[in-house]
């Protein structure tokens, strides 16, 4: 069987040093907000090229967090609206009901499935205050002219950047376009934690410290509160984790970067539709590719041994969560659910692996 992604063989490459590293953290004692969690900070932040990396229990909290921030800062008010894809993971949208924002759904864009901005400026009201870009799949959206947009109306912009690690355009990073970005290290990531952990960046002095005591039952020195806080921290022993495997990150994308050149060269069936693809701004997550036959594709690449994965099968607007939305139809996201597949993606893939898996795919007939 080829894998869709053998977390066990991308750790055990730098075991000794995640073992090491766990050994130093258990040998000093201080396992919540201590050294490594700092240390971490600050290399993620000086990765992404912004001033803060504040350290949060994971990406969900990363985003929920940046957003009760600016409530607190007075820059949103309960009721705004924040622009989200309509194709996005639900937690992109979790994160702006959680503060009794107004979710305003926008199709994407066709090609690339991220955020389509002339489609933004449609959406625009005089209650919107927010943007939330998503880097799908790992490739950015269109910053350029999302900041742009954002810029002439004067609306916040908080970049979903948990599929993006290391993704850049014309040497900015994911993570240093919007006001704010919020990362997840979950273990299947291009930075991945041995554990839930996530992280936001940002340039903004006054955001940083009051996400420093909003993850930290909102208090900014022990037993004075400032605001109603949660316990969302990232742990030392998996900034440590983290340390580590920031070093190896590059590298890591480069070999996907590989991986995906073998699948866009390789793969030539006119039943399989392949993803758009920007040079640097993508950092290939996962690899996703889209067939009117989806599920029969699947099951004839299972029954020849090859594992895949389907980001994502439910459209959020048609989850029993948000079942207000169940009635209302957005074509372009539908149609990307019912079609689209993710190919075995990782930085231990072998090259011949990825060749099987493209003969496989040309081979294919619905």
């Amino acid at each position: 069987m080829i894998p869709f992604l053998d977390l066990k063989a991308v750790n055990q490459q730098y075991r000794d040093e995640l073992v090491a590293a766990a050994t130093r953290v258990i040998d000093s004692g201080w396992y919540i907000g201590g050294n490594e969690l700092s240390r971490f900070e600050d290399s993620f932040a000086t990765y992404c090229g912004t001033k803060h990396c504040i350290g949060v229990a994971n990406g969900l909290d990363a985003l929920i967090l940046t957003l009760k921030a600016w409530m607190l800062m007075g820059t949103l008010q309960e009721g705004d609206e924040v622009i989200v894809p309509t194709n996005t993971y639900i937690a992109s949208i979790l994160a702006i009901s959680a503060n009794h924002l107004t979710p305003v759904l926008v199709e994407p864009d066709v090609v690339t499935c991220n955020l389509s901005p002339e489609k933004v400026q449609a959406a625009i009201t005089d209650k919107t205050k927010a943007i939330l870009p998503v880097h799908l799949y790992g490739q950015l959206a269109d910053m350029p002219n999302i900041m742009a947009l954002a810029k002439r109306h004067n609306l916040l912009v908080l970049e979903d950047a948990a599929q993006a690690h290391g993704a850049s355009l014309n040497g900015t990073k994911a993570g240093n376009f919007g006001n704010a970005a919020g990362f997840s290290f979950y273990p299947g990531k291009n930075l991945g934690a041995l554990g839930d952990a996530g992280a936001i960046t940002t340039n903004d002095d006054e955001l940083a410290q009051t996400l420093r005591a909003l993850r930290n039952y909102g208090s900014h020195e022990k037993y004075k509160n400032l605001f109603q806080g949660v316990n969302s921290r990232l742990d030392d022993i998996q900034a440590a984790m983290l340390s580590v495997k920031l070093d190896y990150l590059d590298s890591e994308i480069a070999h996907r970067r590989a991986v995906a050149k073998v699948y866009l060269d390789g793969i030539h069936n006119p039943a399989i539709t392949l993803p758009a693809y920007y040079s640097e701004s993508h950092v290939w997550h996962v690899f996703v590719i889209r067939c009117d036959d989806r599920d029969n594709l699947q099951r004839y690449l299972a029954d020849n041994g090859v594992q895949t994965l389907v980001h994502y099968p439910i459209a959020p607007h048609k989850q029993q969560a948000y079942q207000q939305w169940n009635h209302i139809s957005y074509p372009i996201s539908e149609a990307i659910h019912q079609q689209v597949l993710s190919l075995p993606m990782s930085p231990v893939l072998s090259m011949d692996d990825a060749q099987k898996v493209v003969e496989l795919c040309n081979a294919y007939r619905s």
